[in-house]
């Protein structure tokens, strides 16, 4: 999720309305292999042992790279999140923008608008503890991410296409309620379960659509 692939591009049909992740950058070949072994090795570091309990250190360890190599090309360990969660990104964009419906283009808003809060939702609660951590590395970071400006585009597209009044509000009002840290505390102190909080936000989003039976 990181701030470098924020810059908008343009595709055809219902895709031009959103901005695309950029291209990963184009790097020697041991600058690649260093690169997929410390993702390699903060992803099992990070599954085995929580985000938290993972240091830097750690992971240059195990990656067995050189520590000044690992913050050089991250930065933090907030830099590394935002790069493990890249990929996943650029698999969820690519379903919305050329997959199939209802993520993809072809079906109605409605139907859209809920496949992508199951969507999200469902890549959000695979690796949560990432998400949060890159979403709350400074004050806010979250709103700098290509990541959001795309997420947010969606919605607000779908939400004007299907009538919802104040579009540009409900878009932020639901992206906020997919907020890790929001999301966070529904699952982890509310003890909500993933589907009961996918079904409360997908009627919440269906009823700001006009004219839309409640599903």
């Amino acid at each position: 999720m990181s701030s470098n692939r924020s810059g908008p591009k343009s595709a055809s049909s219902t895709p031009a309305e959103l901005p695309l992740l950029g291209a990963p950058v184009r790097e020697r070949a041991d600058a690649a292999r260093n690169r997929i072994r410390v993702l390699t090795a903060a992803e099992t570091l990070f599954a085995e042992r929580g985000v938290d309990a993972v240091t830097m250190d750690d992971v240059a360890a195990t990656a067995g790279v050189g520590k000044g190599t690992l913050y050089r090309r991250f930065g933090d360990k907030a830099g590394l999140a935002m790069a493990l969660l890249d990929e996943r990104e650029r698999e969820l964009q690519d379903r919305l923008l050329t997959g199939p419906p209802p993520l993809g283009p072809g079906a109605p808003p409605p139907d859209r608008l809920a496949a992508f809060i199951e969507a999200y939702l469902d890549f959000l609660t695979r690796q949560l503890d990432l998400v949060l951590l890159s979403e709350t590395a400074a004050t806010g970071a979250r709103f700098r991410t290509g990541a959001h400006t795309l997420w947010r585009r969606h919605c607000r597209h779908l939400l004007e296409t299907g009538g919802t009044p104040d579009a540009e509000v409900a878009a932020d009002v639901l992206l906020a309620a997919l907020a890790a840290e929001q999301v966070r505390h529904w699952l982890r102190e509310r003890e909500m379960e993933p589907a009961a909080l996918t079904q409360s936000l997908v009627r919440l989003a269906r009823a700001w659509l006009p004219g839309t039976p409640e599903k």
